[in-house]
């Protein structure tokens, strides 16, 4: 039994699930060796009696473009979580799922709110890898010198990050395996 990666990158309207909503969620599904197997996008309702920040929307005001992609047809929450787990299982057939997210602590944490609030499950159980905690490891760097702008050229393929929850999954989940492979294969710079 092997891994495959579920790339999982989200859109939200605040900092915390629950009292804030996620507005969309995007994964990408990665072999080790960088095939790309299959792809998950869906835009959320609101949740009932929810907030907006107000620093939030006002980077959405910047952003308006991504904005106005992740409110385009919300299913809601509960629909989408039980879309979401079914074609996880369906995606890894015989391989061990592994959820990985830039940061795990914001993009998992809304997840598996979700997950467990509607559905009562969650295809990766408790836990996710943090891609820039990896990066630490791989790097032998402290955590807050490990960011996107220091990370090695080769780690990024010519994926756009357009804040479209899809769209970012798909490139952070490259740039995993990328470090993934980078770090499995001993080659240090």
């Amino acid at each position: 039994m092997s891994e495959m990666y579920f790339s999982v990158d989200i859109e939200t309207d605040g900092p915390i699930p629950g009292r804030y909503s996620m507005l969309s969620l995007g994964c990408a599904a990665y072999r080790p060796d960088k095939t790309l197997v299959s792809t998950f996008s869906a835009n959320l309702q609101v949740l009932y009696g929810a907030e907006e920040d107000k620093s939030t929307m006002a980077w959405w005001a910047e952003n308006q473009e991504a904005y106005k992609l992740c409110r385009q047809d919300p299913r809601h929450p509960s629909d989408v979580m039980y879309s979401f787990t079914e074609w996880v299982e369906q995606t890894r057939g015989k391989d061990k799922a592994v959820c990985v997210c830039y940061p795990a602590g914001f993009d998992f944490t809304y997840l598996y709110w979700y997950l467990m609030y509607f559905t009562a499950n969650s295809p990766f159980s408790f836990s996710a890898l943090d891609i820039k905690s990896y990066a630490m490891a791989v790097l032998k760097k402290d955590y807050r010198k490990c960011t996107k702008r220091k990370f090695p050229k080769e780690w990024f393929d010519d994926l756009p990050h357009t804040h479209v929850a899809v769209d970012d999954a798909i490139e952070q989940g490259a740039m995993f395996i990328n470090i993934l492979n980078y770090n499995l294969e001993g080659t240090r710079k």
